[in-house]
């Protein structure tokens, strides 16, 4: 029963993150798109967290953890391009 819940919720976030995708292209401003950036690598480092779970390999949890805050510190570089206004 377990595995059912974990598929369907990594389906849901594959799903999340092709929208986000699609959010990311479409974006009226760079505003929509640096925050569809941002959904996009959340939703990645849960997926991470999930395969870490799954495969029982405590290592992706690091991964997830580098990956978080380089994605927090590129996301703190484009908000202070876009305030700039440069």
């Amino acid at each position: 029963m377990a595995n059912i819940i974990y598929n369907i919720a990594g389906m849901i976030s594959l799903v999340a993150i092709v929208l986000t995708f699609i959010r990311m292209i479409l974006g009226p401003t760079v505003a929509d798109r640096a925050v569809a950036l941002d959904g996009m690598t959340i939703i990645a480092i849960s997926l991470i967290v999930f395969i870490a779970y799954s495969f029982n390999r405590i290592i992706y949890l690091d991964v997830a953890i580098v990956y978080a805050l380089i994605s927090f510190v590129g996301i703190v570089a484009i908000a202070r391009y876009l305030e700039r206004g440069i």
